[in-house]
């Protein structure tokens, strides 16, 4: 299987744990990810807030290069991303398109949430074969974050209020998704630089919860959400006077880990809430 691939900004720096895992998994699958030439910037998060024209046309102008590439499908990991990108293809396509100086110039490719497209029955079936270490006594709670189901009439979901994902993704790999009712509520985002209070008030709330259902980790989808939630645990902790250490894992790690794909301990490694001992205790992790 071939696709367009839309990596992002910070995939290229911060986040090259999630970038390294999504080739890994991808390669074990054989699903060839062509990325699109010469990309830039969607503009999340500041151009939407500063400019929307800019927003739309930053983005517009990936869109057209993806035009170019013959997949039918365009893989996009972060979920800012993608929200930027489908809001740009729904402004382009409206009766006010000619406001804007980018024009699209073909068909475009179905745009994915990178875990809606893992979340497929197709993929989850051949997820599945390539299992050879069950994520058995794994509980987890999902977390998707505010922007890749949000609003519902951009990004196309129709299980925004309560999406389903990364609980199938984590269900095929043995694990136990525990409901919750914090999926959708929003982690700060880049507000931990300007407002670290909020991010601590809204983070610390999304710790006391999944720890309150019984969840052992946090899986995720969204490389901003996993900063927030993996880096800050003991200022928050200390802001709560309450000791969290909840690892907070990218849903392709544990696919890798499933898959025993070279490269995961490098992935891991990288994390600053310690991903390694809980895997230890459920012997889903030999490395010393």
């Amino acid at each position: 299987m071939k696709v367009s691939y839309y990596p992002g900004c910070s995939l290229e720096g911060t986040a090259r744990d999630y970038a390294e895992s999504i080739l890994g998994i991808c390669a074990s699958l054989d699903i060839q990810l062509e990325e699109i030439p010469d990309w830039n910037c969607c503009g999340a998060t500041a151009a939407h807030s500063i400019d929307h024209r800019a927003s739309i046309e930053l983005a517009g102008r990936t869109l057209n290069l993806a035009t170019k590439l013959p997949n039918s499908d365009m893989l996009v990991p972060c979920p800012m991303c993608f929200n930027r990108l489908k809001t740009a293809a729904w402004a382009l396509n409206q009766d006010f398109a000619n406001r804007y100086a980018i024009n699209l110039q073909g068909a475009l490719p179905r745009i994915w949430d990178l875990a809606n497209f893992f979340a497929t029955e197709e993929m989850l079936q051949s997820t599945a074969k390539h299992i050879k270490k069950p994520l058995e006594g794994l509980k987890v709670v999902c977390y998707y974050g505010c922007m890749a189901n949000r609003p519902p009439e951009i990004t196309e979901a129709t299980d925004f209020e309560n999406p389903q994902a990364l609980d199938r993704i984590m269900e095929s790999l043995g694990a136990t998704a525990i409901p919750w009712p914090y999926k959708t509520d929003c982690c700060g985002a880049s507000q931990v630089l300007s407002r670290p209070d909020i991010v601590s008030r809204l983070v610390g709330k999304l710790y006391d919860m999944a720890q309150r259902v019984g969840a052992q980790a946090i899986v995720v989808s969204c490389q901003m959400c996993q900063a927030n939630l993996d880096m800050h645990q003991e200022k928050i902790g200390a802001d709560w006077k309450r000791n969290f250490s909840l690892p907070v894992y990218y849903f392709s790690e544990l696919i890798g880990l499933a898959h025993n794909v070279t490269g995961v301990e490098r992935w891991l490694r990288r994390h600053i809430t310690d991903p390694f001992t809980l895997l230890k205790q459920l012997n889903l992790w030999n490395n010393p």
